[in-house]
C-alpha cells in the first residue's frame, strides 16, 4: 500500500493534480508515523480510520460550500484505498447467520461478530441500525 501511495504521489505530482496530491501525501506521512510508532497498525487501518475521520468532518461544513467540496472529493479519492465496499443487503445477510448461529443474541455479541467482517466495508453506525431491526425480528 506504501509503494503504491510513493508511486502515485509521483503521478499526481506531474499532473498537478493538487487535491490528490495533498490526499496521498497525508496518507503517506501517516504511514510514516505507524512505522516509527511503538505499537504499529496494519496499512489498511490507517486507510480506513483517516477515511471515517474525513467522512464524518463532511456534516460540519455546509452544503455546497467550497471546504465541503474539498472534503467530498477527498472521500473519493481515499475510496480507491479502501476495501470493495459491501451492499446493505449482503449485510443484511451477514447479520442474519450470526442471529441464528448465536444461542441467545444480543445487540452486543452480534456487533461483536460483525464488527470485524464489516470494518472498513460499510458504515458501523447503519449496521448497528440494521442489527437492532433483525433482532426486533
Amino acid at each position: 500500500m506504501k509503494d503504491r501511495v510513493s508511486k502515485e504521489i509521483i503521478t499526481a505530482m506531474k499532473a498537478k493534480d493538487k487535491p490528490r496530491l495533498n490526499v496521498l501525501r497525508y496518507l503517506k506521512k501517516l504511514f510514516i508515523e505507524n512505522d516509527t510508532s511503538k505499537k504499529p497498525i496494519e496499512e489498511m487501518e490507517i486507510v480506513i480510520s483517516y477515511a471515517k475521520k474525513v467522512k464524518d468532518s463532511i456534516s460540519l461544513y455546509p452544503e455546497g460550500s467550497d471546504q465541503r467540496a474539498e472534503i467530498e472529493a477527498e472521500v473519493v479519492i481515499l475510496s480507491e484505498y479502501l476495501p470493495e465496499q459491501l451492499d446493505e443487503a449482503a449485510v443484511v445477510e451477514i447479520i442474519g447467520s450470526i442471529v441464528s448461529s448465536i444461542d441467545n443474541p444480543n445487540m452486543g455479541s452480534v456487533m461483536k461478530e460483525l464488527s470485524p467482517q464489516i470494518k472498513g466495508k460499510f458504515d458501523g453506525k447503519l449496521a448497528s441500525q440494521l442489527v437492532i431491526k433483525a433482532l426486533k425480528g
